[in-house]
């Protein structure tokens, strides 16, 4: 089992090298993706001291990282994937973060062999790319260690039921309703032409393995009533519905049971002093 996903991390490493050289094409100009990413640095940024060190999790091309630096924070950002850091790398150079901006070469699943071990006011990881390993309570037993005591984890992860998603069904878009349903073993997922297993968590899963060193201070839900971002063009076609679903969401992210049905949930821990 372990080096099946070991295998499947890999795996996944190479699909976002393959993607990195379009990512920030793909998604910059995203109306919703630009929604979710406020959200998350809005949540994050309500924990965060001044001058705060925070150690990223696969951190991608950097759009994170650099938002962070640009408000006083230092961000050593980490990723499998070699093509996505060195996007990320010619990033900071070119916006001039090189002392706010750290970067590794390493996989959340090996955190042990961190070579920048903080410890770290925060750590984050967003939009479900901890989703990419089937040991997730191994990665969430690791983050301790890498923490000052009251520190906060902020993780970003796709739960096993999004609301948008199973209405689907009444599209006749029956695979796709139902893919988050049956994956207790992991779901293929494919990037730019590569294979390679993803798995869903629920909030319930990471307070459960997490209560022995971390508090959880809240849950958000995440495009829970906004649509998600694969629903290509909503918000640049219907920016009154948007704007209104926007409203209501904020509204009710943090309430049951819209904290727990959307695209993504938004957990925050705190690590017991």
């Amino acid at each position: 089992m372990v080096s099946d996903n070991l295998t499947h991390e890999l795996l996944a490493g190479d699909a976002f090298t393959r993607q990195s050289v379009i990512f920030d094409e793909l998604y910059s100009s995203n109306t919703i993706v630009t929604y979710k990413r406020d959200r998350v640095r809005s949540h994050i940024l309500q924990y965060l001291k001044p001058g705060s060190n925070i150690l990223e999790l696969n951190s991608g091309t950097g759009e994170d990282a650099l938002f962070f630096a640009s408000q006083g924070y230092y961000v050593h950002a980490t990723d499998i994937s070699t093509g996505m850091q060195q996007v990320l790398k010619e990033k900071i150079e070119k916006a001039g973060k090189t002392t706010m901006v750290s970067t590794e070469l390493c996989s959340f699943t090996k955190l042990e062999q961190l070579t920048a071990r903080g410890p770290y006011d925060a750590i984050f990881s967003n939009f479900g790319g901890l989703n990419c390993t089937g040991e997730l309570d191994k990665v969430l037993a690791s983050l301790p260690s890498l923490l000052k005591p009251g520190g906060t984890a902020t993780l970003v992860i796709i739960p096993g039921f999004c609301l948008w998603e199973a209405l689907l069904i009444f599209k006749g878009k029956f695979k796709t309703a139902t893919r988050r349903f049956f994956s207790k073993n992991g779901r293929t997922a494919h990037i730019e032409g590569q294979y390679f297993k993803c798995w869903y968590y629920n909030p319930a899963y990471i307070i459960k393995n997490s209560r022995q060193y971390f508090n959880c201070l809240s849950i958000e839900g995440l495009c829970t009533i906004v649509p998600p971002s694969y629903i290509e063009g909503f918000a640049e076609k219907h920016p009154a519905k948007f704007n209104w679903l926007k409203k209501w969401e904020n509204k009710m992210k943090g309430t049951w049971p819209w904290r727990t049905m959307g695209d993504y949930f938004i957990i925050t821990l705190q690590k017991k002093h």
